[in-house]
This record gives structure tokens, C-alpha cells and sequence, in this order.
């Protein structure tokens, strides 16, 4: 593996984000973090760097998916990407039928518009080498129905569908794209102001869990692709 190897992370602050950046970096990317909470990001960079990579930071609130290409077009620079993992995401919780608007839009854009803009920033660089490898992280939800689940289910089953349309038109430029679905995992976002859920995070995964398994995916050969695969928990739970 050579030393330019790169990999954009995205919600990299903590939870999956945070685990996938250090697992990567263990295997010698440099990492690009991408999060809103420049404080929290300085630390994952500030660990990154002691495994011996390089760690560069943008602050950057991901929902603003109209200037969200250019930015990161303008950040990455002419040298390209190896690897772009969407990880950032937003949990909600509430009936369909109370949901306001606004809410289900701002739900859209981080966990989809987001996503989808992000990708088509670093497409031109990953055409231009000929390779790449696309990560996105979506949920069991996508394939399943929970009550009061419902927009962000919505929201993953769209990433799934987004994920192998990506894949289907990118796989002649050598890019590889895959969606990760975990299960429960135990990560702030069930702390999160748009959540309320109280479930035994005793039986979720850890985020090194998912972690691994997107390292791994990463990881296999170039000629080779997992275009998906789910996650869950030993324990029985979702």
C-alpha cells in the first residue's frame, strides 16, 4: 500500500465515523474527516496522526447540499481520493403522519442529498485514475418497517437503491461502490435531540464492529467487490 492512499470520511466525529477513521488509518490511509463539530474532529485527527497518517479536517453541516459538491471539490484538490465513505447520517424518530415537512426534508438531504453530492465531488477524480472504492452506510431499516422509524427507513431504502444505481454506472470507470447496513449500533445517535428510543445498548454492536466490516470491504482486492452486506447483533436484537 502506498503512502498516497486517501480516504474521506464523512460524520467522522464520533460513533462509526470516528472507529472507521482509526481502522483505516491502522492500515495506512491518510484520512480526510468531514464533520459539523470542528472540536471533536480535532481529536479523531489528533488520533489518526499518532498511528503515523495524516489527518486533514473540514467543518462542514452536510444538509447544506446545494454548495455541498463545489466545497468538497475545492477541498480534496486535483490529487483525488482512493476511498469515500458516507457515513453521516441523522436518526428520527415520530409517526409519518406528525411529521413536519421540514423535518422529513432535512432527513432527505443529510441522509440521501448528502450522500448523493458527495459522491458526484469525488467521481471525477476516481474516473481520471480509473479506480476508487465508494462505502455507503445504511441500516437494516431499509429492508424493514419500525414503527416511528419510518422517515429514516425511507431515507436508507433510498441510499440502498441510490448505492447499486452508482455502482451499475460507475462499475466500466473501475469504481466500486458498496452499501453497509448495520443493525443496532451503539453510537450517540440514540442520544441524539431527533431520537427518542430507549433500548439495551448492551446487546448493540460497537462501532469497531462496523467498522472492521467496512475496512474489510475496503480491503478486498481491486478486481473484487462486495457491493453489499448486513450487519447485526449476536444478541437477537435488531
Amino acid at each position: 500500500m502506498t503512502t498516497s492512499q486517501r480516504a474521506l470520511i464523512t460524520g467522522a466525529s464520533s460513533g462509526i465515523g470516528r472507529a472507521t477513521a482509526l481502522a483505516l488509518a491502522d492500515v495506512g490511509y491518510d484520512i480526510l474527516l468531514v464533520a459539523r463539530d470542528r472540536t471533536k474532529l480535532g481529536s479523531v485527527a489528533a488520533e489518526v496522526e499518532t498511528r503515523g497518517r495524516n489527518a486533514t479536517l473540514l467543518s462542514l453541516d452536510l444538509s447544506q447540499v446545494s454548495t455541498l459538491q463545489e466545497t468538497l471539490k475545492a477541498w480534496i484538490g486535483d490529487d483525488g481520493l482512493d476511498v469515500l465513505v458516507n457515513n453521516a447520517g441523522i436518526g428520527y424518530t415520530g409517526r409519518l403522519s406528525d411529521m413536519p415537512l421540514a423535518d422529513w426534508q432535512q432527513v432527505m438531504d443529510i441522509n440521501l442529498g448528502s450522500v448523493f453530492e458527495c459522491t458526484r465531488a469525488v467521481l471525477p477524480t476516481m474516473r481520471k485514475a480509473g479506480s476508487g472504492t465508494i462505502v455507503n452506510i445504511a441500516s437494516v431499516a431499509a429492508y424493514n418497517a419500525f414503527p416511528d422509524w419510518g422517515a429514516y427507513g425511507v431515507s436508507k431504502a433510498a441510499l440502498v437503491s441510490l448505492s447499486k444505481a452508482f455502482a451499475a454506472e460507475e462499475r466500466q470507470h473501475g469504481i466500486r461502490v458498496s452499501v453497509v447496513s448495520p443493525g443496532a449500533v451503539n453510537t450517540p445517535i440514540w442520544d441524539t435531540e431527533t431520537v427518542d428510543a430507549d433500548f439495551d445498548k448492551s446487546k448493540m454492536m460497537t462501532a469497531e464492529m462496523v467498522a472492521q466490516a467496512i475496512a474489510n470491504v475496503i480491503l478486498m482486492p481491486q478486481a473484487a467487490v462486495v457491493e453489499e452486506i448486513t450487519l447485526l447483533p449476536n444478541a437477537g436484537t435488531f
